[in-house]
């Protein structure tokens, strides 16, 4: 099959014949029909996180089953179905008290003594032919071979290249207001960053019912677009130079919460100094390693806080169906967020418009 190998950081994505494995008794081999690209790829790709290489990389994606294992239960060839990157055993503790989302049992992937799921070229001339996949997925590619809770079925009428979104980007920044910091009705929100993940986000505080969306980004487009998802307020951060001190002074004392959907030193610090007393600071974007976040502890006096939160604290088998029908019913966006369709030859250019900042989401769409 073909697929897109990182082999050196800080190197284009190469198109590559790989070799897939057949499915053992919990795994689901699946035919990618669409793949987001999304800047999380990009922090491997920048060296920012580091994953064994080569490797083929793509985590937000969706396509047909084609094959499953002897002991699957969960999904049936044919069915259509969206990946998702953090598979989840079901039985340890986190899975157990709610948290699926946090689980990292190793059953849920192949052992080191076991054959690996995809294989490369020997080019080495070593034997060496292990190709590393990357978050349990690796969708820059024609297909699949994952875990059964790596996927779940969805309805099939729903379309490929956005049913794709949900998988990363739309489970991140839905699943961030309403499990995660759990958004009521009137509340006031703030969103630091307008990319695929942030207007997903602003999208999720409007379905979530908050009275007041403040939409914060440096492009004046990417503003604009945050309108259309629900954003009632913008900041333009070119314009100002503070953007926490601008939120507080727009609401009269700052939001109830916080989401930093960009993953940098400083919009993480404003996102906690723009919170009212009680609010709460979100974490959504990858902030590199290594990296300290400094604030000042006297604001802790007013039980502010501050949290993480990991693909939007997700239970993906119930929540990305669900998702799945409020696009189909008109509530959640996608539409809007695919901002061009492309082959898998043309990733590379993707991921110089992700570095620009000029797009929401590129869709890679197999044939």
């Amino acid at each position: 099959m073909k697929a897109a190998v990182l082999r050196e950081v800080g190197k284009p994505l190469q198109i590559e014949t790989v070799a897939i494995g057949k499915p053992g008794p919990r795994e689901v081999l699946i035919r990618t029909k669409a793949a987001g690209v999304c800047h999380s790829d990009l922090h491997f790709v920048e060296g920012s996180y580091t994953h064994a290489l080569p490797a083929v990389l793509g985590h937000e994606s969706a396509g047909i089953v084609e094959a499953v294992g002897s002991e699957v239960r969960t999904v049936k060839v044919g069915d259509h179905v969206i990946t998702c990157l953090n598979p989840y055993c079901g039985h340890c503790e986190v899975c157990l008290t709610g948290h699926m989302n946090l689980c990292i049992s190793p059953e849920t992937r192949r052992g080191k003594g076991e054959e690996p799921r995809l294989f490369r070229e020997d080019l080495s001339g070593t034997g060496d032919t292990k190709m590393a996949q990357f978050l349990n997925l690796s969708s820059f590619a024609e297909m699949m071979l994952v875990h059964e809770h790596a996927c779940v079925a969805i309805r099939k009428d729903m379309p490929f290249d956005r049913a794709a979104l949900i998988g990363c980007s739309v489970m991140t920044g839905v699943g961030a207001v309403m499990h995660t910091s759990n958004v009521r009705p009137g509340e006031t929100v703030a969103v630091i960053g307008c990319g695929g993940v942030g207007l997903a986000t602003i999208n999720g505080a409007a379905i979530a019912g908050a009275g007041r969306i403040i939409a914060i980004d440096r492009l004046a487009g990417k503003l604009e677009l945050a309108k259309t998802f629900g954003a009632t307020d913008v900041v333009d951060a070119s314009q100002v130079d503070d953007i926490a001190k601008a939120v507080v002074e727009l609401t009269g004392g700052g939001v109830h919460h916080s989401f930093e959907a960009i993953g940098l030193k400083a919009t993480a610090e404003a996102s906690f100094k723009m919170l009212r007393r009680g609010g709460t600071a979100n974490v959504i974007g990858m902030i590199p390693v290594g990296t300290k976040i400094e604030l000042h502890g006297v604001d802790f006096l007013g039980e502010r806080r501050i949290q993480g939160s990991y693909m939007g604290s997700n239970r993906f088998p119930v929540d990305m169906p669900r998702l799945v029908d409020f696009y189909m019913s008109g509530k959640l966006k996608l539409d809007e967020l695919i901002s061009r369709r492309i082959k898998l030859e043309d990733v590379n250019s993707a991921f110089d418009e992700l570095k620009r900042g000029e797009l929401a989401r590129s869709v890679i769409v197999f044939d």
